[in-house]
């Protein structure tokens, strides 16, 4: 079982305003590498509701690499690999939109136009509610929910129970 997990934080309700982002490796059913970092969104602005969220604040990204220059990083991390999130929809468009942002190639990632879902093969199981959080607890895994390296690695976890 080769894939990567990935989640986002974003600091506004704009797609493109990542602000923490968590990687998570496997390969042969085993967590390989752990990958986060911190993010400046555009004009490192916030807005209360998602610093509710995360905790995340313009001072803690305001010396932070703007995604264009932790993109290597992340592009060898991703690049044609099987993404799974736990809501793939959000996390692929923020990849998408933040990516579009700094003018950067998408395609080049060459990855599937749907990535695997935990989400949805938790809420296809009858689990309810079936939001990150619950899906973890309910399956005996550790989380810090919102942040995004453990966000990623409790979705590592829930796609290889699965």
């Amino acid at each position: 079982m080769n894939f990567t997990a990935i989640d986002f934080e974003t600091a506004t309700g704009k797609r493109s305003s990542a602000c923490a982002v968590g990687i998570v490796t496997v390969e042969d059913g085993a967590i390989t590498e752990e990958y986060y970092t911190l993010i400046r969104p555009p004009e490192n602005a916030y807005v209360h509701w998602n610093i509710a969220v995360h905790g995340i604040r313009p001072q803690d990204t305001k010396n932070a690499p703007i995604f264009s220059e932790i993109y290597p990083e992340i592009k060898k991390r991703l690049q044609r690999r099987t993404l799974v999130a736990h809501n793939e929809s959000f996390d692929r468009s923020v990849l998408k939109r933040t990516m579009e942002h700094y003018a950067l190639d998408y395609p080049e990632l060459a990855l599937a136009d749907q990535w695997e879902c935990t989400m949805r093969i938790y809420k296809a199981k009858g689990f309810v509610p079936y939001k990150l959080d619950a899906c973890c607890r309910q399956m005996d895994i550790p989380l810090k929910h919102h942040e995004a390296l453990s966000d990623a690695i409790g979705c590592a976890h829930l796609y290889m129970m699965r």
